[in-house]
């Protein structure tokens, strides 16, 4: 997959695996990245789809309507990819924390749904519910950041709720941060979720 490393400088930082929204780059959240963890190591990754030219990481058949194949299978493509990255780039592959915004957010909660122990922990910008009727690995104590807005057009605050409740029942220790404001990614969000990165992966 097309990607930017960065050598961080605290390696024992959790590396940040980066995952960017419809539309966007592996360039795009390097400026989260600084503000969430200056010293770690950065792994900023591209989707392989594209929706009438712009990258993605799974394909959808509509406006919040999930391709279900294609997200189990790009999931997986994802999954792969990390253990490889770890072993080019040398980096400890328990240690590694996802950072996704609204697409990207969707493909962290599915690796988080379908595979056991692959995050130290997450933080999912405006995410939806990847799947549902599947029973999700043990996530008990792995530390889960969710950004939403209560006037989100794309994903409704019944949508964070059910995401934070099936986690939540999965063992994952949660918090979820409301904006009054949509679907963008506030200032304020993103320092919710530097202070909350501070108190619990470092």
């Amino acid at each position: 997959m097309r990607h930017i490393f960065q050598q961080g400088t605290d390696l024992t930082a959790p590396v940040l695996v980066l995952l960017h929204g419809t539309g966007g780059t592996e360039r795009d959240l390097l400026p989260l990245a600084q503000a969430i963890s200056p010293g770690s190591s950065i792994l900023s990754i591209r989707g392989n789809v594209l929706e009438n030219g712009m990258p993605r990481f799974f394909r959808r058949l509509a406006e919040g309507v999930f391709d279900e194949e294609d997200l189990i299978f790009r999931t997986k493509e994802l999954n792969d990819f990390l253990d490889d990255a770890a072993v080019e780039h040398g980096f400890d592959r328990g240690n590694v924390v996802a950072v996704g915004y609204s697409n990207g957010a969707n493909i962290a909660g599915s690796l988080l749904f379908h595979y056991p122990d692959v995050l130290r922990g997450a933080i999912l910008h405006h995410p939806m519910v990847p799947r549902r009727g599947i029973q999700l690995p043990d996530l008990s104590g792995t530390p889960i950041f969710i950004g939403a807005g209560s006037n989100d057009p794309i994903c409704s605050p019944q949508e964070t709720e059910e995401l934070q409740r099936l986690l939540g029942e999965a063992g994952a220790e949660i918090q979820v941060h409301w904006e009054n404001a949509g679907h963008q990614l506030t200032r304020s969000e993103v320092e919710a979720a530097a202070n909350w990165f501070k108190a619990n992966l470092t």
